[in-house]
């Protein structure tokens, strides 16, 4: 088994080496045709750094701008990889038509680079500056009032790209839509909690504000940064309890079941946690991977939020997350459940968002089987 593994990972890192290799001559070729420069081996070098530096920020965990680099490279590597084969190929029609090979190279070359720096610049963008979208359902339950309004964040990953600035901005939207209750269904730190509690991301999350409180899951994120313990210590000490297989009763009787994530084998099924709950009542579910609203929908749960998807983050990255999920991003009603996915507030890996937004979401809900209208 470790020698299959070993070998999938020295085909992977061939691969992508070959095609750092490829970005790395179209360069030069553009370089070359348009300022006269024969850097070759200066190219290729600079490209194999700038590819690496993700993986150099791990054994170099001071050097941060090697990580803003290897983020950002992520997003380069997906969408040259997209559009230099395009390049070439229109590229070869016109020299095969005689035009000349330096003006081909120069304006295709031109093309993909205004291109590039127009996706870069749109997909920071659409990272730094969430939108609120807004739903309103009915759930045919009783309640302790007429109606709730639910405001849920996912996927903040909060550490250093998604920093202290983007964790004030959710805070000053969420609390400025007067929420009744907040959902935080994962991924709220970048793996290690270290960057977030050093620089006290906490603090700033301990002024989100809701009449009947703030509830957070793990997400997938939490697990792999390893410090889960340390990660509950903080979050108990700002007053965000994060469920691990457990329910919560507001007052009047609304359960809020918090799962854990799917990286966790030993998980509870939901039909374990909603065992022994009033279905009478309305039961809430927040489990970051969207991945079982046909169990939530047979055991009676009404109202579900999850994450996890980004809607692929970067387009046509959607086209997998669609195939993979049910539902992937957006609202879906599956008998009385109303099911919720959420792109996500903050990003993973590159800082950018093409075809897909940072978002909070807004949902009002009425009860209309509601004999305790306060």
């Amino acid at each position: 088994m470790k020698t299959a593994m070993y070998s999938r990972l020295i085909l992977t890192i061939i691969l992508y080496s070959a095609f750092t290799f490829y970005l790395g001559w179209n360069l030069h070729l553009w370089l070359q045709s348009t300022f006269s420069l024969d850097i070759f081996s200066f190219v290729t070098a600079v490209i194999f750094l700038l590819s690496y530096s993700y993986v150099l920020a791990r054994f170099f965990k001071r050097f941060l701008f090697l990580k803003y680099i290897g983020s950002y490279w992520f997003g380069v590597i997906q969408y040259a990889l997209l559009l230099l084969p395009l390049a070439n190929f229109v590229g070869w029609l016109f020299i095969f038509t005689g035009f000349s090979p330096d003006s081909v190279v120069f304006w295709c070359g031109t093309v993909v680079l205004l291109l590039m720096v127009g996706i870069l610049g749109k997909g920071t963008f659409n990272a730094y500056s969430p939108v609120i979208r807004e739903h309103s359902i009915e759930i045919d339950k009783e309640a302790p009032f007429s109606s709730l309004r639910v405001v849920m964040a996912s996927d903040m990953h909060f550490g250093h790209l998604s920093g202290k600035r983007h964790a004030a901005r959710l805070v000053h939207e969420v609390n400025s839509l007067q929420p009744d209750l907040i959902l935080l269904p994962g991924d709220i730190i970048d793996d290690d909690p270290e960057p977030f509690i050093k620089k006290g991301f906490g603090d700033i999350m301990e002024k989100l504000s809701a009449t009947n409180g703030v509830y957070g899951v793990l997400g997938n994120h939490e697990y792999y940064g390893g410090g889960i313990p340390t990660y509950m210590k903080e979050m108990h000490r700002i007053g965000i309890p994060i469920l691990m297989d457990e329910t919560i009763v507001l007052e009047g009787g609304i359960q809020i079941v918090g799962r854990k994530d799917k990286t966790d084998r030993n998980r509870k099924s939901i039909e374990h946690l909603i065992e022994g709950l009033d279905k009478s009542k309305p039961i809430f579910i927040m489990d970051h991977q969207p991945l079982e609203l046909v169990q939530a929908a047979e055991h009676g749960v009404d109202f579900m939020v999850s994450g996890h998807t980004h809607r692929g983050q970067m387009a046509p990255n959607h086209l997998i997350t669609k195939r993979i999920f049910e539902l992937d991003w957006g609202y879906l009603k599956k008998n009385e459940l109303h099911a919720f996915v959420s792109s996500g507030f903050g990003f993973w890996g590159p800082p950018l968002r093409i075809g897909s937004r940072s978002e909070i979401l807004l949902i009002d809900i009425t009860f209309t089987k509601n004999s305790l209208h306060t």
